[in-house]
């Protein structure tokens, strides 16, 4: 299970990545997405950061939006 900021921190976090990566976060969720498979939460914020030199609170957002949308697919 990921590891979470507060609602509003992640909402925040999430609004500045296109502006901090130059990339939307759709665009990153694909990237999730089409990588490798991890297990563990902070095994793909490594990924994550060390593949896109991202910021950790960046990688951390990501990956939890990811979990977010996959948990609520798998529930629609």
């Amino acid at each position: 299970m990921s590891q979470v900021f507060s609602q509003e921190t992640h909402e925040n976090l999430l609004a500045r990545i296109p502006h901090c990566t130059g990339r939307e976060i759709s665009d990153w969720l694909r990237t999730v997405e089409e990588g490798p498979a991890f297990l563990r939460f902070e095994e793909a914020v490594s990924w994550l950061r060390g593949e896109h030199d991202l910021a950790y609170g960046h990688a951390k957002a990501i990956i939890h939006e990811y979990d977010l949308r996959r948990a609520a697919r798998r529930l629609g």
